[in-house]
């Protein structure tokens, strides 16, 4: 029933990005005093001095990163906006410098790869009979245990052939407008830059309520109609002190919105949005309160309240808690529903539900055993013990499931979704 891929996606701390670098983060100092005298003592630098300074930072950073130049240029109109410089008269050179020093290189997937999800990919174009092209997304992992979204493209085939694109040889952060909105925590739009490619793109935190971290995005493909569709994910904003569920949707993997989510059920982390609406209200499955899922429906998609409850372990291996996997897959017998279990020695299991389609609150089957557990050479890593998805996808007979292991690298697997639903009882 189960082929694990040989593939393995691990942490690479090659892959790095230029991000903003603020100076609150070295100290308690007010920000705008401490960036003035910076943008001050980089001013009374002679020429020379400058474009001396400068040279070392291109010897050093231009061959690792794309349009540096520009990137230190767009840095620059930032930080002077925010110090109430005037730049009249001052050379590119001296602009990129100043830039310079308000930016950082960051290795976002150094520490860890895990946790994804993945969907159908925009284009579908050119492919063989049955073959998909996927979009995967990917909770990465860099220094200060701060996780982003990156992204990864590939193509699935009903052989069980996959193939990833490659990666670009550099990695864009996709970029976010500073407003009122994002002071207040309100939504926020990112955009992929019109030249990087999605493989090549990370989506990092934005607001004060994901500074620390967006975490296990589920993303699904939404349609609201026949002729009508979206990928419409949930996720995980960590603050530092505290999480809550937030959303992200996008019609074309270029303009990303990211929308803080209200109500009871919005609170905790996991939910997981059907992938249509059901009797006209939206659904979710979620896990309000951290040992067993529930069911919740609303009439908005950025409003969440509580949900009845809709199963709890019953199993040895999740009888510490079971939570979802990631959407629901429609099939013709019913909502195919991934679950992840936790039973003795904390160790983390994937297995299955299955719901009524008309009537989701219905429990048609469920695994008795898990579908995927920890192999021996799966066990080690920064959680051991851990078998985890975001969310799988329906490809022929097969569902291809891409999977964290040890909360520090990536597997695949496919699984024969027949053989499945005949071992729920």
């Amino acid at each position: 029933m189960i082929y694990r891929h040989p593939l393995r996606l691990k942490a690479d701390p090659a892959r790095v990005v230029i991000r903003p670098f603020h100076l609150a983060w070295q100290a308690q100092d007010a920000e705008p005093d401490r960036a003035k005298r910076l943008v001050k003592a980089v001013l009374a630098l002679d020429a020379r001095m400058v474009r001396s300074e400068l040279g070392l930072v291109f010897r050093d950073f231009e061959t690792r990163h794309w349009q540096t130049r520009e990137v230190f240029i767009e840095r620059f109109e930032e930080v002077a906006a925010q110090v109430g410089l005037k730049n009249g008269g001052l050379s590119d050179a001296r602009k990129e410098l100043i830039g310079a020093y308000f930016c950082h290189e960051y290795s976002y997937s150094a520490a860890a790869l895990m946790n994804p999800s993945v969907v159908p990919h925009p284009d579908q174009s050119g492919l063989s009979r049955g073959a998909k092209r996927i979009v995967m997304s990917l909770r990465a992992v860099g220094e200060g245990h701060i996780s982003s979204i990156a992204f990864r493209e590939g193509v699935v085939t009903p052989d069980r052939e996959f193939e990833l694109m490659p990666e670009p040889p550099f990695a864009t952060a996709a970029t976010a407008r500073q407003s009122k909105a994002t002071a207040r925590g309100g939504a926020v739009t990112v955009r992929r830059h019109a030249k990087a490619t999605l493989s090549g793109t990370v989506i990092f935190p934005v607001t004060e309520a994901q500074r620390h971290g967006l975490e296990d995005l589920r993303l699904g493909l939404f349609h609201h109609s026949a002729r009508k569709k979206e990928w419409i994910g949930t996720y995980t904003a960590y603050s530092g002190a505290g999480i809550s569920c937030e959303m992200i949707r996008t019609e074309d993997f270029k303009r990303f919105e990211l929308i803080p989510m209200t109500g009871v059920a919005a609170q905790h982390k996991g939910l997981a949005l059907f992938p249509r609406k059901i009797r006209g209200r939206y659904a979710m499955v979620g896990r309000q309160d951290g040992e067993n899922c529930f069911l919740h429906y609303s009439d908005r998609l950025d409003h969440w309240d509580a949900g009845e409850l809709l199963f709890r372990p019953r199993f040895p291996w999740e009888l510490i808690q079971i939570g979802n996997c990631g959407a629901p897959i429609e099939l013709d017998e019913g909502w195919l529903v991934l679950t992840h279990g936790v039973g003795a020695m904390r160790q983390y299991s994937i297995g299955a539900v299955l719901l009524d389609k008309d009537d989701p609150a219905r429990v048609l089957g469920r695994t008795h055993d898990p579908i995927l557990s920890p192999l021996d050479h799966e066990r080690e890593g920064y959680v051991p013990n851990v078998v985890y998805s975001c969310g799988g996808m329906r490809v022929g007979d097969d569902l291809f499931l891409p999977y964290g292991v040890a909360d520090s690298s990536v597997a695949f697997a496919f699984v024969a979704i027949p053989e499945l639903l005949a071992t729920m009882r």
